[in-house]
């Protein structure tokens, strides 16, 4: 399977946090988010990475792992995500992974995703025990059994049932129905959508499944706060091989 990495922004929320840097090449634990998730992808067999830059395009080839492809979206200040995603649309056609390279995720959660039975699906983390804490700036979902129904940073967080991780694959069919369908909305002028309004309505024509996080640690980092939590909390559960810590966080900062 191929694998695309949306990591054209700039990271302007971060407020300097990056310094002059793409918010992908932030730094854990000593190396940056794009490499983590490259090599989480090679080391379950995904080899045909493609990564579209915009922001410091030459800077991210240049801290690249090498064997990677690059499509550049020149017009990163003025787009978003599924303008980035529709760039490289000629190379969707066989059924892809798509990350959005400012998450930062334990491993097992790429695992769930591939090893799921359903050719389209994307990670979802669930609200735990009910509890809402999701606002304005996430992506939220409500879901019917496994299947995604809406998607929307906009839909109240009271209505939803979790957050999107950033992190889906279709199949091959699947593919050629979401470029179809990108094609439309750009064409539409829907350049600064992001890329789950394409996903939201593929999920009108086409079942597109949920993939429950379980409690794995992740998180996408936006804000200085993001970062902080990214380096005193989630690195450190991802890093442990300890379950107990997996389990004290479940329900907090690790599973938004």
């Amino acid at each position: 399977m191929k694998a695309i990495i949306l990591a054209a922004g700039s990271g302007l929320r971060l407020n300097g946090a990056c310094g002059d840097n793409p918010k992908c090449l932030l730094e854990i634990g000593g190396r940056t988010l794009l490499d983590r998730q490259v090599e989480c992808l090679r080391d379950r067999g995904v080899d045909e990475i493609t990564i579209v830059v915009g922001f410091k395009a030459n800077r991210v080839r240049e801290q690249c792992a090498p064997g990677l492809h690059f499509i550049e979206n020149r017009y990163f200040n003025r787009t978003n995500s599924l303008y980035s995603l529709w760039l490289a649309r000629n190379v969707l056609s066989d059924g892809f992974l798509v990350l959005n390279s400012d998450v930062l995720f334990h491993p097992a959660l790429l695992t769930k995703l591939l090893e799921s039975v359903h050719e389209d699906a994307l990670l979802v983390s669930f609200h735990h025990h009910g509890i809402v804490r999701l606002g304005e700036e996430e992506m939220k979902v409500r879901v019917e059994g496994s299947r995604l129904v809406d998607i929307s940073k906009s839909m109240p967080p009271e209505e939803s049932h979790g957050e999107n991780i950033g992190i889906a694959k279709f199949g091959a069919d699947g593919a050629g129905l979401l470029v179809k369908i990108m094609n439309e909305l750009v064409s539409a002028g829907a350049y600064s959508e992001w890329a789950p309004r394409a996903f939201r309505d593929f999920a009108a024509i086409r079942p597109l499944h949920t993939v429950e996080a379980g409690g794995y640690p992740w998180i996408e980092i936006d804000f200085p706060d993001d970062y902080f939590r990214a380096l005193t909390e989630v690195f450190p559960a991802i890093d442990s091989t300890d379950q107990e810590l997996y389990e004290s966080v479940a329900g907090g900062a690790m599973v938004n």
